[in-house]
């Protein structure tokens, strides 16, 4: 996790969430109720803007690219590698230890899809024998509707091989930090389970609660040990979960019928 992800709200809905100040109206795309790496996403950042005289930074609703590329990477193959990074070692990961000193960001979410493996295909995999797994799709999201806010990291890459007026000479990449999945109830969980995220898959995107987004996206903070406080899990019990149709696992289908609650998984699970 996090491998997929929905995320519908209008930029404008979300520069008044954020409290954004900058946002370019032509950067706007549909509603993706089914992000996948190397898709291009939206991300809460502050920054001073480009050529501005005022350095103060500025907070921005920008177009960056899910799979983060270091910058000193030679090329960006290994960008739809990177979409996440472990909280508990982004600090001293060569990846990603810049980043979290001076680059962080807020990736905004409705929620996100996680897989359940069906019982059949675990015993089988238990016993050694090859079989590609059935999983059920899980979509987790606050209880109360309100944004899921993960805590991300960006980064600048330079393209070599093209001029510097090249429009795509400069790429601008991100990655969700994740955490270990809460063991606590589910705020509200499904009839037959699971019960607690770590039931359903044992890391999650770690969400900020608004209390933290400003601290979270204030490029003065550079201290690590300062910054590795504002990885602190959320409080437990602000999550739901529910099993949706296994469409979803498809990086082709897309639209709000992904989103849809079942009655009951379609595969099989321990629950």
């Amino acid at each position: 996790m996090c491998g997929r992800y929905a995320s519908s709200r209008r930029p404008e809905d979300l520069a008044g969430i954020f409290e954004v100040e900058q946002w370019e109206p032509e950067e706007q795309f549909e509603p993706d109720y089914n992000v996948a790496p190397t898709k291009d996403v939206y991300a809460v950042l502050d920054r001073p803007l480009k050529d501005a005289e005022d350095p103060k930074p500025v907070r921005q609703l920008r177009r960056l690219k899910w799979g983060l590329i270091p910058s000193w990477s030679k090329t960006p193959e290994g960008g739809a590698r990177m979409i996440n990074a472990r909280a508990e070692t982004v600090h001293e990961k060569p990846s990603y230890r810049r980043a979290f000193s001076t680059r962080r960001c807020i990736i905004p979410a409705d929620g996100y899809y996680e897989w359940v493996t069906g019982k059949a295909e675990r015993d089988l995999e238990a016993e050694g024998k090859k079989k590609r797994p059935r999983k059920q799709p899980y979509f987790v999201l606050p209880a109360d509707g309100s944004v899921f806010a993960m805590a991300g990291l960006y980064e600048f890459w330079r393209d070599k091989t093209l001029p510097d007026d090249h429009p795509q000479s400069w790429w601008v990449t991100c990655s969700v930090i994740t955490t270990e999945a809460e063991k606590s109830p589910l705020a509200v969980a499904p009839a037959e389970g699971p019960y607690t995220l770590a039931d359903i898959h044992p890391r999650m995107p770690l969400m900020l609660t608004p209390d933290r987004w400003d601290s979270w996206l204030d490029p003065s903070r550079t201290e690590v040990e300062d910054l590795r406080s504002l990885l602190e899990p959320p409080p437990p019990g602000l999550m739901r979960a529910y099993p949706v149709s296994t469409a979803v696992s498809n990086v082709r289908n897309n639209g709000p019928e992904l989103l849809e609650e079942l009655e009951a998984p379609e595969e099989g699970t321990l629950f």
